[in-house]
Protein backbone atom coordinates (compact mmCIF):
# COMPACT_ATOMS: atom_id res chain seq x y z
CA UNK A 1 0.00 0.00 0.00
CA UNK A 2 2.52 2.63 1.12
CA UNK A 3 5.83 0.85 0.94
CA UNK A 4 8.80 3.17 0.92
CA UNK A 5 6.94 6.17 2.34
CA UNK A 6 8.99 7.54 5.26
CA UNK A 7 6.99 9.77 7.59
CA UNK A 8 8.38 11.78 10.48
CA UNK A 9 6.41 12.38 13.65
CA UNK A 10 7.66 15.41 15.57
CA UNK A 11 6.07 15.76 19.01
CA UNK A 12 7.61 16.54 22.39
CA UNK A 13 4.97 14.37 24.14
CA UNK A 14 6.58 10.92 24.26
CA UNK A 15 3.34 8.95 24.55
CA UNK A 16 1.70 10.83 21.67
CA UNK A 17 4.81 10.51 19.48
CA UNK A 18 5.09 6.75 20.12
CA UNK A 19 1.37 6.25 19.54
CA UNK A 20 1.56 8.12 16.22
CA UNK A 21 4.63 6.17 15.08
CA UNK A 22 2.73 2.96 15.85
CA UNK A 23 -0.38 4.20 14.06
CA UNK A 24 1.55 5.29 10.96
CA UNK A 25 3.29 1.91 10.84
CA UNK A 26 -0.03 0.07 11.27
CA UNK A 27 -1.30 1.99 8.22
CA UNK A 28 1.57 0.59 6.15
CA UNK A 29 4.01 3.49 6.25
CA UNK A 30 7.50 3.71 7.73
CA UNK A 31 7.31 6.10 10.67
CA UNK A 32 10.14 7.68 12.64
CA UNK A 33 9.65 9.79 15.75
CA UNK A 34 11.53 12.89 16.88
CA UNK A 35 11.23 14.57 20.29
CA UNK A 36 11.80 18.05 18.87
CA UNK A 37 11.88 20.03 15.66
CA UNK A 38 15.61 20.52 16.11
CA UNK A 39 16.16 16.75 16.37
CA UNK A 40 14.22 16.25 13.13
CA UNK A 41 16.11 19.00 11.31
CA UNK A 42 19.41 17.47 12.47
CA UNK A 43 18.50 14.06 11.02
CA UNK A 44 20.91 12.76 8.40
CA UNK A 45 17.85 11.33 6.63
CA UNK A 46 15.97 14.63 6.32
CA UNK A 47 15.86 14.40 2.53
CA UNK A 48 14.33 10.91 2.61
CA UNK A 49 11.07 11.85 4.32
CA UNK A 50 7.93 12.03 2.19
CA UNK A 51 5.76 13.71 4.84
CA UNK A 52 6.10 15.30 8.29
CA UNK A 53 3.52 15.22 11.06
CA UNK A 54 4.29 17.87 13.66
CA UNK A 55 2.74 19.17 16.82
CA UNK A 56 2.24 22.93 16.71
CA UNK A 57 3.17 23.77 20.30
CA UNK A 58 6.62 22.50 21.30
CA UNK A 59 9.47 24.01 23.30
CA UNK A 60 12.37 25.68 21.45
CA UNK A 61 10.80 25.52 17.98
CA UNK A 62 7.07 25.43 17.20
CA UNK A 63 5.44 23.52 14.38
CA UNK A 64 5.05 26.82 12.52
CA UNK A 65 8.78 27.54 12.84
CA UNK A 66 9.57 23.98 11.75
CA UNK A 67 7.40 24.44 8.65
CA UNK A 68 9.27 27.65 7.77
CA UNK A 69 12.63 25.89 8.14
CA UNK A 70 11.45 22.91 6.10
CA UNK A 71 10.34 25.27 3.32
CA UNK A 72 13.94 26.49 3.12
CA UNK A 73 15.61 23.08 3.35
CA UNK A 74 13.07 20.72 1.83
CA UNK A 75 10.50 22.90 0.06
CA UNK A 76 8.35 20.09 -1.28
CA UNK A 77 7.84 18.18 2.00
CA UNK A 78 4.12 18.05 2.89
CA UNK A 79 3.40 18.86 6.54
CA UNK A 80 0.47 17.76 8.69
CA UNK A 81 0.06 20.00 11.75
CA UNK A 82 -1.58 18.62 14.87
CA UNK A 83 -2.56 20.26 18.14
CA UNK A 84 -4.55 19.75 21.30
CA UNK A 85 -5.10 23.50 21.66
CA UNK A 86 -8.60 24.84 21.03
CA UNK A 87 -7.59 28.27 19.68
CA UNK A 88 -10.07 29.14 16.95
CA UNK A 89 -7.45 30.69 14.67
CA UNK A 90 -4.97 27.79 14.69
CA UNK A 91 -6.42 25.94 11.72
CA UNK A 92 -6.35 29.04 9.54
CA UNK A 93 -2.81 29.86 10.65
CA UNK A 94 -1.66 26.29 9.97
CA UNK A 95 -3.17 26.15 6.50
CA UNK A 96 -1.98 29.63 5.56
CA UNK A 97 1.55 28.67 6.65
CA UNK A 98 1.46 25.91 4.05
CA UNK A 99 0.40 22.90 6.10
CA UNK A 100 -1.36 20.37 3.92
CA UNK A 101 -3.61 19.10 6.72
CA UNK A 102 -4.60 20.28 10.18
CA UNK A 103 -5.80 17.83 12.83
CA UNK A 104 -6.99 18.46 16.38
CA UNK A 105 -6.06 15.86 18.99
CA UNK A 106 -7.54 13.42 19.57
CA UNK A 107 -8.13 12.33 15.98
CA UNK A 108 -8.92 8.87 14.70
CA UNK A 109 -6.84 6.63 12.46
CA UNK A 110 -9.18 7.06 9.51
CA UNK A 111 -8.85 10.84 9.59
CA UNK A 112 -5.05 10.58 9.54
CA UNK A 113 -5.14 7.91 6.83
CA UNK A 114 -7.36 10.09 4.61
CA UNK A 115 -4.94 12.98 5.02
CA UNK A 116 -1.89 10.81 4.25
CA UNK A 117 -3.55 9.28 1.20
CA UNK A 118 -4.47 12.73 -0.13
CA UNK A 119 -0.92 14.03 0.41
CA UNK A 120 0.95 11.01 -0.88
CA UNK A 121 -1.43 10.09 -3.66
CA UNK A 122 -1.76 6.51 -2.43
Amino acid sequence: MAAGQLISIVDDDTSMREALVGLVRSLGYDGRGFASAKDFLASDDLGLFTCAITDIQMPEMSGFELKQELDVRHGTLPVIMITSRADADLEGRALSSGATCFLRKPFDAETLLNCLERILGV
